[in-house]
């Protein structure tokens, strides 16, 4: 048994049970982790979204094809990095998934080099999808915190907005808007607005003016 730790999962969704095996035996020799499923559907059965993973779909299947599974996905909101696996008279179809969000396809027969290299690429961007995932799932509990006035205040902080300009936006006195102000900084647990900002910036809507 191997004591290199497993460097990823790789979903693998193809109805061509011989491709599967194929892919999978390729890929745990590199001490990938690999999960093979023989529909779109029976992936989507078992997917969990939490997992650091990549997934390698055929375009053509029985039932929901690559290119529909990689639409629900969508519609999901995943950011499951996909390659699609094609045959030779399915490059404008592997076109279209890449428009759509796929970040590559590979051509049977394939080289192992290439879907090995394939594969690591598509890890890495897993990791760096999961890593913002987590730090938005922070920034969203902290925002969460705040009262519904507090984050009208943010709001209008994250616009530019002035302390007596706020007050004048939201009807109150200067005062009340720096001790919301203050509640704000110590609730996000930031010093300055700079930081403030690095945590509201993409979270914050337009002012309400």
């Amino acid at each position: 048994m191997s004591l290199i730790p497993k460097r990823g999962t790789v979903y693998v969704v193809d109805d061509d049970e011989a491709v599967r095996d194929s892919v999978q035996w390729l890929l745990e020799g590199q001490d990938f982790r690999v999960r093979c499923f023989e529909s779109a559907e029976a992936f989507l059965a078992r997917y969990d979204p939490r997992e650091v993973a990549c997934m390698i779909v055929d375009i053509r299947m029985n039932g929901m094809s690559g290119l529909e599974l990689q639409d629900r996905l969508t519609e999901r909101g995943s950011a499951l990095p996909i390659a699609i696996i094609t045959g030779h008279g399915d490059i404008p179809l592997a076109v279209d998934t890449m428009k759509k969000g796929a970040l590559d396809f590979i051509q049977k027969p394939f080289k192992e080099e290439q879907l090995i290299t394939l594969v690591e690429r598509m890890l890495e961007q897993a990791r760096t999808n999961f890593s913002e995932q987590q730090q938005t799932a922070s920034r969203d509990a902290l925002l969460a915190k705040l009262t519904g006035r507090e984050s009208q205040v943010l709001e209008r902080i994250v616009a530019g907005r002035l302390n007596k300009q706020i007050a004048d936006d939201l009807g109150i006195s200067i005062k009340t808007v720096e001790a919301h102000r203050a509640n704000i900084m110590e609730k996000l647990g930031t010093n300055t607005v700079a930081d403030l900002l690095k945590i509201a910036l993409k979270q914050a809507p337009a002012p309400r003016v």
